[in-house]
């Protein structure tokens, strides 16, 4: 059953990055997987909490980057080095075929760290903000899928490293919102209440 679903991991590798293949791709997925391309829209969320809630929004600001922080560190310093799966671009045989569009890297390949990162991040604001803008589902999911999915057709992780890290990576997130709850229950006047829309 484990050897059927690594040769179904590394069959839909070879979908995503040979047949999938195409010039506006090659072009965007490389420029979606650069972490300095996003600091932009890191700005924004940091600019908007701080005008929406003023001190308070520093809270959330802190907690955005915890949910990355933590994702990040278990997974690139606890679940990497454990699991010790080498990337396609690393491997013996994938990489004789692997269509490398990026660095390869160091380190290992099982979770991906971004898809870790992004749905951490992802999952923790879309619980936030949801009940007032129910969007931010839409585009957090967006935003963090097209950074795990660009890391595949690169050629630097498997589609289960991506998904799995997606999964750990929205737990983490989940996580932190409980604690953003909790905070609120605990310490009201320095955690916002973030209100419904009306209807």
């Amino acid at each position: 059953m484990f050897e059927q679903l690594i040769h179904f991991d590394q069959h839909l590798f070879h979908i995503i990055n040979h047949d999938w293949a195409n010039p506006l791709f090659d072009s965007v997925m490389p420029w979606l997987r650069t972490p300095k391309n996003w600091i932009p829209l890191y700005i924004l969320i940091i600019i908007f909490c701080i005008w929406k809630y003023k001190k308070q929004g520093i809270i959330i600001i802190t907690l955005i980057a915890a949910s990355a922080g933590v994702a990040d560190f278990t997974s690139a310093s606890i679940v990497k080095p454990a699991v010790h799966r080498l990337r396609p671009c690393q491997d013996p045989v994938i990489s004789k075929t692997d269509m490398e569009r990026a660095t390869c890297g160091t380190g290992y390949s099982f979770p991906s760290t971004h898809a870790t990162d992004h749905f951490a991040m992802a999952i923790f604001m879309a619980i936030l903000f949801c009940k007032r803008w129910r969007w931010v589902w839409l585009w957090g999911i967006l935003w963090a899928g097209s950074i795990s999915f660009a890391q595949v057709y690169v050629g630097v992780h498997y589609p289960i490293d991506v998904f799995c890290g997606a999964l750990y990576g929205s737990f983490i997130g989940w996580l932190i919102s409980r604690l953003f709850y909790w905070l609120q229950t605990r310490f009201p006047d320095w955690v916002p209440i973030i209100a419904p829309s009306a209807p």
